[in-house]
């Protein structure tokens, strides 16, 4: 039986990355460490760890390495999806065998295909592994409620779904409604900004970016304890940050990283996006700077 007790803050970790594009191991195991240390309970590459620009070796260390570091204290989620089935099993297996507790695959986009080949995607994808996956329903390549119920009516490992189309707050309740009796487990994503609004809506985690596991571990802890009030107090508190880590074109992997340095988790000069990507231009890196100083993040 796959692993069905996932849930609460599993922050998508960032690649740290040098001027010449490469990975920073040193960094990426102190963010490991420190995330890990805000009380979180799981962690995830995705793609906002840009895992989509990595060769297969690349792809290979980054897993190793957080694997190690984590050494079995909260769950690792790895990104195998591919533009083809053969692609993602190999991805899936290579994934599972180096230390993966659980997939997240998105369904394939790049040439549209029928719901069933998807859904066929999916179940090849699900046999060929004994570890729970995650679909990730997202904008550019849809996972529909009705989709994910038959997804995990065909395979007990299909049992879990990141749900961030947009606007994901209906699109929860959507998925929520249809999937009674089904065995889908739901989470959040999107940057966790509708975090308490999908746990309303049975939601039983968010997958944020990496830059404030602290503050969506207190909203988690919050709102279990029914005091939801105080979690959306601490999400209004942040909501500019969270603004300013929504956007797109590359943005916001760049902002992701100047955030890890100026928190003191990346070392100076690890903060690049793999290119392409836009990057800020000076002045917004102020602007990101003055939030931080307001929220007493430098340095924390």
């Amino acid at each position: 039986m796959p692993d069905r007790s996932m849930k609460g803050v599993y922050p998508i970790l960032s690649a740290p990355i040098n001027e010449k594009g490469q990975l920073v191991v040193e960094d990426l195991e102190r963010q490991v460490e420190w995330i890990i240390g805000k009380g979180v309970h799981g962690v995830g590459i995705a793609v906002a760890t840009e895992i989509y620009k990595f060769t297969e070796q690349e792809r290979d260390l980054i897993l190793n390495t957080v694997v190690r570091v984590n050494n079995n204290r909260v769950k690792v989620v790895m990104n195998t999806g591919a533009e083809g089935t053969e692609q993602a099993i190999f991805l899936s297996k290579r994934a599972e065998e180096l230390g993966a507790d659980a997939l997240m695959i998105r369904p394939t986009s790049f040439i549209p295909v029928p719901t069933s080949e998807n859904i066929d995607y999916f179940v090849r994808i699900a046999e060929s592994v004994s570890l729970p996956i995650f679909l990730q329903d997202q904008g550019t390549a849809l996972v529909p409620p009705a989709m994910a119920v038959e997804c995990a009516k065909r395979h007990e490992n299909l049992c879990y779904i990141k749900v961030e189309t947009p606007p994901t707050i209906p699109r929860m309740g959507e998925t929520q409604k249809l999937a009674e009796g089904s065995g889908l487990i739901l989470f959040g994503g999107a940057g966790g900004a509708f975090a308490i609004e999908e746990f309303r809506r049975g939601s039983v985690g968010t997958m944020p970016g990496s830059t404030l596991p602290d503050m969506f571990v207190r909203v988690w802890d919050l709102f279990q304890a029914g005091d939801e009030n105080a979690a959306e107090a601490e999400m209004q508190r942040h909501a500019p940050l969270i603004q300013v880590l929504a956007q797109g074109q590359g943005l916001a992997g760049w902002v992701y990283k100047h955030i890890m340095v100026r928190r003191g988790v990346f070392s100076p000069g690890s903060d690049f996006a793999r290119h392409p990507a836009l990057k800020p231009d000076p002045q917004q890196y102020v602007e990101i700077d003055r939030i931080l100083e307001e929220l007493d993040l430098i340095g924390q």
